[in-house]
C-alpha cells in the first residue's frame, strides 16, 4: 500500500482546505510530520484511517462522527477527507463527508446530514477516473478485503504508536495477549476452547444427571431391601459408583429370594393348620346344630298334643261348610231374583205416578200404543223447529248489521278528520328532514376543519413553550462554548509552562551514578531546579480532562440548541404566525358549531322515520275509508233479503205452535210426555218377569236344602262361611298338617337321634382356634407378599439401574475425553506443564516470530547489544507463554524488558513495532506497506543511538518504500529534510510540506 495525496477540509484543527503531497514527500524515503503540540499532527494520520475506515483511532472516534468537524470551518464548508492510494496493484480514490449538522434550508433550527463515501478507480488505459461504488458497507468490505487488515490492526501496523508499544513491552502475559489477540485474530482458537469448556460441562451436567438418577434407584432399592443391602456412600461424578451399585444390588436380589423361599414354606403350612381348623370348626358346628334341631322337634310335639281338641272342632266346621257350598248357588239365584223384583215393583210405581190420569190404570200394552202416537206428532214439528232457530238467527244477524253499520260509521269519521291534516304535517316533516340534511353537511365540513385547526393549536402551542426555552438554550450554548475555550486556553498555558520546566521534572528523577535519561552521563553536577508555580504531569492531565469534558458539554449543549430549534421551526411552519389565544378560541367556535351540527343532523333519522309512518298510516286510512263504503252498499240488500225470510217464517210458526208459546215449548211437551209413556210400558213388563223369576228362585232353593242335609234354607244359610273365614281355617288345617309331618321326620332322621346321643358339641372353642389358624395364614400370606413385591421391585430396579450403566458408559468415556481436551487446551491439565492455554499457545507462536522479527533491527540500533527472545516460563503462580526477555550481550544474562531505560525502552519497542508490522503483513497475505508512519519518541535518543535508529528506517526504503515520522524533536529537523510541518493559528491549523 501507497499513498499519493490526502486532501482535508473542516477537519479535526484545520478550518480550510489542506493537501498532502505524499509522492513528493516519499521521494526522499524519510520525511518529518512535525509541528507544536495540539496543532494537529496526529489529525493527519487520523484523516488517512478516516479515509480507509470510516472511523478514527481509539477514543477520538465518538459521537457519530459529529465532532470530526472543524471548530474553525465555515458554516457552509462540508467535511470532507480524500485519499488517493495504489493498494493490490489498483490505484483508488476515498472520499468520505462524515455527517455534519447544518441549519434547515427552510425555516428555523438545524437538521442532520446523512455521511456520504464515494470510491473511484483509475483507468490507465482512458487515463481517467471511473466511479466504482458510493455505498458505506461495500467501500468497507472492498478496502478490507485489499488491505487484509482491520482498522485495529491498520492503527499497529501502518500507524506505528511508540507508546502502545513501550507499555506492550512492560505489560504482563495477559495485556500482552490481548493486543496480540487482536492482531493476529486468534478469536477462533479461543473459541475452541470455550466449545471445549462448554461441551465439558454439558457432558458432565450429562453425567451427573445419569449418577443421580442411579444413586436415586439405589436409594429406592436401598429403601425395598432394607438391611439386606449396604449402599457406599458415594457422590455423583465419583468413579466406582456403577461397580458399587450393582454390586450392592446383587447382594440384596440374592437375601430377596432367600426371604421368599422362606416365606412361601411358612405360608404351605399356615394353610394345611388353617385347612383342619376349618375342617373341625364345621363338624362341631354340623354336631351342634343336629342337637339343637332335635331338641326343637321334641318341643314341638308335645305343643302338637297339647291343642288337638282344637283341631277336632276346625275339622268339623270346615265339613258342615262343604256341604253348604253345594246349596249356595241356589240361595245366591234366590237372592238376586228378590232384589231384582223389588228394584221392578218400584220403578214400576215411580213410573206410573208420573202419567196422567186417562193413563194411569192402563196395562203396558195400552201405555206402549200412547207412546207410539205421541212421538209420531212430535216428529211432525222438526220443520217448525229448525224455522223458529232460523228467526232468531236473523234477528240476531240484523243486530250484527247495525252494529257493523255504526262502526263503519266511525271509521269514515275518523278517516276524514285525519286525512283534513295530512298536507299540513306533510310539508312539516319535509322541512325537518331538510334542516337535517343541511346540518348533517355542515357537520361534515366542520369535521374537516377540526383536526387540522388541533394541529394548529398543539403547534401553537408548542411553538411558544420552545419559543421560551430557545433564548436559555442559545445562552447555555455560549457559556459552554465559552467555557471550552477558558478550559482550552487554561490547559495550553500550563502545558507550555510544564514543557518550560521540563528540565527541573526529568531533574528530579535523577541519581548519582545512574545515566541520565536525556544525556546518559553518569554524573549530574548542576541538575535544574524546580521554580516556584511549576506545573507537573498531574495537574497537566486535569487541566486536559477539563477540557474534554468542557468540549463534551458544549458539544452536548449545542445539539440540544439545534435540537430546540429544529423543532421551533417544525411548530412555526405548522402553526404560522397567529397568536396561541386566537387559535384556541377559533378552535373552540369551531368545537361548538361542530356539536350543534351533530345535534341538529342527528334528528334526520327520525324525521324519515315518522314520514315514513305517516304516510303508511295515511295509505291505511284510505283503504279503510273505501272499505266501508263497499260494506255500506251491500247492508242496504242484505237487510231486504232479511225482512223478506223473516215474514215468511213467521207464518210457519203460527200453525206449528198451537196453543204454547213457542214451537220448541211445544215440541218439549210432546218429547216429555212420550218418555214417560215409554218408560211406564217398559217398567210394567220388567215388574211381570221378575215375579215370576222370584217364585221359580224359592222352589230350587227349597229342593237343594234338602238334599244337602239341612232341615230348612236359613240353616244352610247360616252354616255357609265366607272367603276370609274359610281360607283362616283351611290355614290352621294346613299348619296342623305340615308341623306333624316335620316333627315325624325330624324325630326320624338316624344322623339327628345319634346326635342327640352324644354329649354337648363346644362351637365357641372350635371358633377359636379357627380364628388362630386363619391369622397365622394372614401373617403368613402378607409376609409372602411382601417378600413377592421385594423381589419384583429389586429385579425391576437393578435392571433399570443396569440399563443406566450401560447407556451411562459411552457418556461417561466421552466426558473424560473432552474434560481432558478441555483441561489441556484450558491450560489447567497435568499434561500440560506450563499451564498454556490454546489461545496463549498460538499467540505464543505469532510473539516468537514478533520477537525474530524485531532482533534484526534491534541489533543493529543497539550496536549488537540487545537481543528479544520470547520465553514461555511460567512466571510466579500464573501461566506461561507470552514472556518477553531482552538479551544483553555485554552481560551474557537475559532480563525482563521492564529493566530498560528510557532511551532503550524506545528503540526496542520501535523494534518491535516494525517486527510486528512485518508478521502481521505477512499474516495479511503479504500485503505490501510501502508508506509507514513512526509517532514520536525519539526525544529520548542520544545523537549516536539516533544515529542508528534513523539508519534502521532509512534501510526501510529499500524497494522505495517512505517512512513518515512524527516527532516535534528539533534535532530531526537537521537530519531529515523532507519536512510536512503544522502550523497551529487561532483561526484553525494549516500544513506547509517542504
Amino acid at each position: 500500500m501507497r499513498l499519493h495525496r490526502l486532501d482535508i477540509t473542516a477537519f479535526g484543527p484545520f478550518g480550510g482546505s489542506q493537501s498532502v503531497d505524499f509522492d513528493a514527500l516519499s521521494a526522499a524515503g524519510l520525511f518529518l510530520l512535525h509541528g507544536p503540540t495540539g496543532a494537529g499532527k496526529t489529525s493527519v494520520l487520523d484523516a488517512v484511517c478516516y479515509a480507509l475506515y470510516g472511523t478514527v483511532p481509539g477514543a477520538r472516534q465518538s459521537g457519530q462522527g459529529l465532532n470530526l468537524r472543524s471548530d474553525h470551518a465555515a458554516p457552509g464548508t462540508r467535511t470532507e477527507v480524500r485519499l488517493e492510494l495504489t493498494v493490490a496493484g489498483r490505484r483508488l480514490e476515498i472520499t468520505r463527508q462524515p455527517p455534519r449538522e447544518r441549519p434547515k434550508l427552510r425555516g428555523t433550527g438545524t437538521t442532520v446530514e446523512k455521511p456520504q463515501t464515494w470510491l473511484r478507480g483509475y483507468d490507465a488505459t482512458a487515463g481517467a477516473w471511473r466511479d466504482l461504488s458510493r455505498s458505506h458497507q461495500e467501500i468497507g468490505e472492498e478496502i478490507t478485503q485489499l488491505l487484509g487488515m482491520s482498522r485495529e490492526q491498520f492503527c499497529q501496523v501502518v500507524l506505528l504508536p511508540q507508546g502502545d508499544f513501550a507499555r506492550f513491552l512492560r505489560a504482563d502475559a495477559e495485556a500482552r495477549g490481548r493486543l496480540l489477540g487482536r492482531l493476529f485474530d486468534t478469536q477462533r482458537f479461543a473459541d475452541v476452547e470455550k466449545r471445549l469448556a462448554d461441551r465439558r460441562r454439558t457432558t458432565e451436567a450429562r453425567v451427573r444427571e445419569g449418577d443421580t438418577t442411579l444413586l436415586a434407584d439405589a436409594h429406592r432399592m436401598q429403601q425395598e431391601a432394607g438391611d439386606a443391602m449396604d449402599l457406599p456412600g458415594l457422590a455423583p461424578g465419583e468413579p466406582g459408583l456403577a461397580e458399587a451399585v450393582l454390586g450392592a444390588a446383587a447382594v440384596a436380589r440374592s437375601t430377596a429370594r432367600e426371604r421368599l423361599t422362606v416365606a412361601e414354606c411358612r405360608l404351605t403350612a399356615a394353610e394345611s393348620a388353617h385347612a383342619a381348623a376349618r375342617r373341625a370348626l364345621g363338624d362341631v358346628r354340623e354336631l351342634a346344630r343336629l342337637q339343637a334341631r332335635f331338641a326343637e322337634a321334641r318341643q314341638r310335639a308335645e305343643r302338637l298334643q297339647e291343642r288337638d281338641g282344637e283341631h277336632r272342632a276346625v275339622r268339623d266346621r270346615m265339613e258342615r261348610a262343604r256341604k253348604a257350598e253345594t246349596v249356595a248357588p241356589a240361595l245366591e239365584l234366590r237372592e238376586a231374583a228378590a232384589a231384582e223384583h223389588r228394584r221392578a215393583t218400584e220403578a214400576e210405581a215411580r213410573a206410573r205416578g208420573t202419567l196422567p190420569d186417562p193413563h194411569a190404570g192402563a196395562d203396558a200394552t195400552g201405555l206402549a200404543a200412547a207412546a207410539r202416537r205421541t212421538a209420531e206428532e212430535l216428529g211432525g214439528l222438526e220443520s217448525a223447529r229448525r224455522a223458529e232457530q232460523r228467526l232468531a238467527a236473523l234477528a240476531g244477524e240484523r243486530t250484527g248489521l247495525d252494529d257493523q253499520e255504526r262502526a263503519d260509521e266511525d271509521v269514515l269519521r275518523e278517516a276524514d278528520a285525519w286525512l283534513a291534516d295530512w298536507d299540513p304535517a306533510r310539508t312539516a316533516l319535509q322541512s325537518r328532514i331538510e334542516a337535517a340534511q343541511e346540518a348533517a353537511t355542515r357537520a361534515e365540513q366542520l369535521a374537516e376543519r377540526r383536526e387540522p385547526a388541533r394541529r394548529r393549536l398543539t403547534a401553537a402551542r408548542t411553538r411558544d413553550e420552545l419559543a421560551a426555552g430557545l433564548e436559555q438554550a442559545r445562552q447555555r450554548a455560549l457559556a459552554s462554548a465559552q467555557r471550552a475555550v477558558d478550559a482550552r486556553t487554561h490547559w495550553l498555558d500550563l502545558k507550555e509552562q510544564r514543557l518550560n520546566g521540563i528540565a527541573a521534572e526529568l531533574a528530579a528523577h535523577l541519581t548519582d551514578g545512574e545515566p541520565c535519561a536525556v544525556c546518559g552521563a553518569t554524573e549530574h553536577p548542576a541538575p535544574a531546579r524546580k521554580v516556584d508555580g511549576h506545573v507537573d504531569r498531574d495537574t497537566e492531565e486535569r487541566a486536559l480532562a477539563a477540557v474534554q469534558r468542557a468540549e463534551e458539554q458544549r458539544a452536548e449543549d449545542e445539539r440540544r440548541l439545534g435540537g430546540v430549534r429544529e423543532a421551533l421551526a417544525a411548530a412555526t411552519a405548522e402553526a404560522g404566525d397567529a397568536p396561541t389565544a386566537r387559535l384556541a378560541a377559533e378552535a373552540d367556535e369551531l368545537e361548538r358549531e361542530f356539536a350543534r351540527a351533530r345535534r341538529d343532523a342527528s334528528a334526520l333519522h327520525a324525521a324519515h322515520e315518522e314520514l315514513r309512518r305517516a304516510e303508511q298510516e295515511r295509505e291505511r286510512r284510505l283503504i279503510d275509508r273505501q272499505q266501508a263504503a263497499v260494506r255500506t252498499a251491500a247492508r242496504v240488500t242484505r237487510r231486504e233479503a232479511l225482512d223478506h225470510e223473516q215474514v215468511t217464517l213467521e207464518q210457519e210458526l203460527t200453525q206449528a205452535r198451537g196453543g204454547a208459546g213457542s214451537v220448541a215449548a211445544r215440541a218439549a211437551q210432546l218429547e216429555r210426555r212420550a218418555a214417560l209413556l215409554t218408560a211406564a210400558a217398559d217398567a210394567t213388563r220388567a215388574a211381570e218377569d221378575a215375579a215370576h223369576r222370584l217364585k221359580d228362585a224359592d222352589a230350587r232353593l227349597a229342593d237343594a236344602a234338602y238334599r244337602a242335609g239341612f232341615d230348612t234354607p236359613r240353616a244352610a244359610a247360616d252354616a255357609l262361611l265366607d272367603a276370609a273365614a274359610h281360607r283362616e281355617l283351611q290355614h290352621r288345617l294346613d299348619a296342623r298338617q305340615a308341623e306333624e309331618a316335620a316333627v315325624r321326620a325330624v324325630l326320624a332322621e338316624e344322623g339327628t337321634a345319634a346326635a342327640a346321643a352324644q354329649p354337648p358339641a363346644d362351637p365357641a372353642s372350635a371358633e377359636q382356634a379357627a380364628e388362630g389358624a386363619e391369622q397365622r395364614l394372614r401373617e403368613a400370606v402378607s409376609e409372602r407378599d411382601a417378600a413377592a413385591r421385594c423381589r419384583t421391585q429389586l429385579d425391576r430396579l437393578s435392571a433399570r439401574a443396569t440399563e443406566g450403566v450401560r447407556r451411562l458408559a459411552p457418556l461417561r468415556q466421552e466426558y473424560d475425553r473432552v474434560a481432558r481436551l478441555a483441561a489441556l487446551t484450558a491450560g489447567t491439565s497435568a499434561d500440560n506443564e506450563r499451564r498454556m492455554r490454546l489461545e496463549s499457545y498460538v499467540l505464543a507462536a505469532r510473539l516468537e516470530q514478533v520477537a525474530a522479527a524485531a532482533t534484526v533491527r534491534l541489533r543493529r540500533m543497539s550496536a549488537g547489544r540487545y537481543t528479544l527472545v520470547h520465553s514461555d516460563d511460567r512466571s510466579g503462580r500464573g501461566r506461561s507463554g507470552l514472556g518477553l526477555h531482552v538479551v544483553d550481550a555485554w552481560t551474557g544474562r537475559e532480563r525482563d524488558t521492564a529493566t530498560l531505560s528510557g532511551g532503550e525502552t524506545f528503540f526496542a519497542s520501535l523494534a518491535l513495532a516494525l517486527g510486528l508490522a512485518d508478521v502481521v503483513t505477512d499474516e495479511a497475505g503479504g500485503v505490501r506497506l510501502d508508506t509507514l508512519f513512526i509517532d514520536e519518541g525519539f526525544g529520548s535518543l542520544d545523537d549516536e543511538t539516533l544515529d542508528e535508529v534513523l539508519d534502521v528506517l532509512d534501510s526501510l526504503r529499500e524497494r522505495d518504500r517512505s517512512v513518515g515520522i512524527v516527532s516535534h524533536v528539533g534535532d530531526l529537523r537537521r537530519r531529515i529534510h523532507a519536512r510536512l510541518e503544522v502550523v497551529k493559528g487561532r483561526t484553525g491549523s494549516s500544513l506547509r510540506q517542504r
